[in-house]
């Protein structure tokens, strides 16, 4: 059961990661009316916007996984209790 909850605590990281991103991608076309600038051959974007995305980008992901990963672990945990109990 540990595999199972270790795969389930992945499954919604990368789940959580890729909706992080779009929803990144939706907020800066909105904000700034172009795409975000995450392709290597599109010179059109500056450098300082280049690094506030990834700056924003970065920390939103890091708060989605810290956020994720202590959710599964407080299922976890619930789960384990109330198995006991049952």
């Amino acid at each position: 059961m540990n595999v199972l909850f270790k795969l389930m605590g992945t499954g919604v990281s990368i789940g959580s990661g890729l909706l992080a991103s779009k929803i990144i991608d939706m907020v800066w076309k909105k904000v700034t009316g172009k795409d975000s600038p995450k392709h290597d051959d599109d010179l059109e974007n500056s450098l300082r916007s280049t690094l506030v995305f990834a700056l924003v980008s970065g920390a939103v992901s890091t708060v989605i996984r810290v956020l994720s990963q202590r959710g599964t672990q407080r299922a976890i945990a619930r789960y384990t209790k109330t198995r006991s109990l049952v």
